[in-house]
């Protein structure tokens, strides 16, 4: 199965910004998708972007602020995330999602996330 390695991630106050990468250990013409959990609550899906990277799709609470993109060459997606705040902490984690359009992830190995905190 693909192995996927999230990084990027740090400590910013809000109104910051970072840049999250997660590398494929090899191609695998999904889709693919951030998802990120906080303390005490369930993994929650955050953007997606189709194979070819023309299609993009973010949940509300990030749209504007997060801008989700790829290199296929590198087998890599990232996650620009401008404006930060204190409810966008939680851990960060990737995966390929079930289709284009679709929020549920398709892999059942996740990487070790990376972990995103912004203080007040």
């Amino acid at each position: 199965q693909v192995q996927l390695q999230e990084s990027g991630g740090g400590l910013v106050q809000a109104g910051g910004s970072l840049r999250l990468s997660c590398v494929a250990s090899r191609r695998t013409g999904y889709a693919m998708g951030w998802f990120r959990q906080a303390p005490g609550k369930e993994r929650e899906f955050v953007a997606r972007i189709n194979y070819s990277g023309d299609r993009t799709y973010y949940i509300d609470s990030v749209k504007g602020r997060f801008t989700i993109s790829k290199d296929n060459a590198k087998n890599t997606i990232y996650l620009q995330m401008n404006s930060l705040k204190p409810e966008d902490t939680a851990v960060y984690y990737c995966n390929a999602v079930q289709s284009p359009v679709s929020d549920i992830p398709l892999l059942t190995s996740w990487g070790q996330g990376t972990q995103v905190t912004v203080s007040a």
